[in-house]
């Protein structure tokens, strides 16, 4: 393996739930940036703006800005922007995230048809009137871009429904598939090593989402790190359609995983 030199970090349930910070978490992603590993936070949450992720993390006392943080939201408009210029978007989302869907044209005109529909995180605002506008504009040509596909996650009130759970009813009534922007699409992980300047073989991904969050990046070529918290399932790891590189209990464990790593490279 090459050295280490970026680490790759879901935010819900590795770092947080609820945002609030998991035991250990905050001083190892201190001891992290204190060693020169540079670090991205990619998150498929849709709930909040870059600027109030970072707010939320920082008042946890981690040791993060908004520049360190790559969002979903942010993803998609990028990727609106090159497959859907000047598109006419909906949007379905709990949360207001428009600040982070820079560039993209939103409608809000029940009676004008958009281009494409945008779906995001779920919540109250997916009820059925909601879903049913969305399957009527999908009959009537629309595209359907989806942040994710995440079935569940964990807040402190246990495992909560996502997107995913109705996504696939969408598809299926309508006919179509959706086009995903964040994890597991290779392009969010892509745009993270990027921003950051390095190779695939020299990042790790640690994620409580053995597909989505670590499967996924290794099959772009990153190193992939479960641990279990958040979302985490034994039956989930045990059914997966593979095998993680690395399995922590939780993140407060990886400056040792990095410090075996480097060990292991300098022999």
């Amino acid at each position: 393996m090459e050295p280490v030199r970026a680490v790759l970090i879901d935010i819900d349930g590795v770092l947080t739930v609820s945002w609030k910070a998991l035991p250990g978490a905050v001083e190892a992603l201190r001891r992290v940036r204190a060693s020169g590993v540079a670090v991205s936070l990619i998150t498929n949450t849709t709930s909040r703006t870059r600027a109030s992720i970072a707010d939320a993390l920082a008042a946890e006392g981690f040791p993060v800005g908004t520049e360190d943080i790559l969002t979903t939201p942010a993803v998609t408009a990028a990727y609106l922007a090159e497959h859907c210029p000047g598109a006419r978007c909906a949007l379905l989302n709990s949360g207001d995230i428009r600040e982070d869907l820079v560039g993209v044209t939103l409608i809000d005109d029940d009676d004008t048809v958009p281009d494409v529909v945008v779906v995001g995180g779920a919540g109250p605002e997916f009820d059925h009137a909601s879903l049913n506008r969305v399957f009527g504009h999908l009959q009537r040509g629309a595209r359907l871009v989806a942040m994710h596909r995440n079935l569940y996650w964990r807040t402190d009130q246990g495992l909560q429904l996502d997107t995913g759970a109705y996504l696939l009813g969408l598809e299926q009534a309508a006919r179509t598939e959706a086009e995903i922007t964040g994890k597991p699409a290779p392009a969010f992980f892509e745009t993270a090593l990027a921003r950051l300047g390095v190779r695939p073989g020299e990042a790790l991904m640690v994620g409580d989402d053995i597909e989505s969050d670590v499967l996924a990046a290794q099959r772009t070529g990153i190193t992939g790190v479960l641990v279990k918290t958040g979302k985490y399932l034994p039956e989930t790891h045990r059914a997966a359609s593979g095998t993680p590189d690395h399995v922590l209990d939780s993140f407060a464990d990886l400056p040792e995983l990095l410090d075996r790593l480097s060990s292991a490279g300098a022999r």
